[in-house]
């Protein structure tokens, strides 16, 4: 492997570790009332399905203009599963805006697979 690749294999890492996260960190910064914003960027009909709780819905087309987002947290931002990019892209949206954000990775997939529960209420969409 070449020196170049392998910085930048090293750097992809580095920053995959600082800004993504599991179901298992989520669950615990959830239950540790940690400052943060759960985001869920599936589409509405997902979303009233099932969500972690106490996620609002900011769907694709409000990324650029909700003002639900706050400067002093970390926004944890999923999507469908380890194979959709929407909650990647919305990241990096938010992160251009001067927001911190983390992926969940696998997004509502993965938490459900850990046997979390889903909350089933009405939906809560950004203002």
């Amino acid at each position: 492997m070449k020196a170049i690749e392998r910085r930048r294999q090293e750097q992809y890492f580095r920053d995959k570790v600082e800004f993504s996260l599991g179901p298992a960190e989520l669950k615990e910064m959830i239950d540790e009332h940690d400052p943060i914003v759960i985001v869920d960027v599936r589409g509405e009909e997902a979303f009233r399905k099932g969500h972690v709780p106490g996620a609002i819905n900011i769907p694709r087309e409000q990324w650029r203009t909700t003002p639900v987002l706050e400067r002093g947290r970390t926004h944890i931002v999923y999507c469908y599963n380890q194979q959709c990019h929407l909650a990647t892209r919305a990241c990096l949206e938010f992160s251009h805006r001067g927001f911190r954000a983390m992926e969940l990775d696998g997004g509502m997939t993965a938490w459900e697979a850990f046997g979390y529960t889903a909350e089933k209420t009405e939906l809560r969409v950004a203002a």
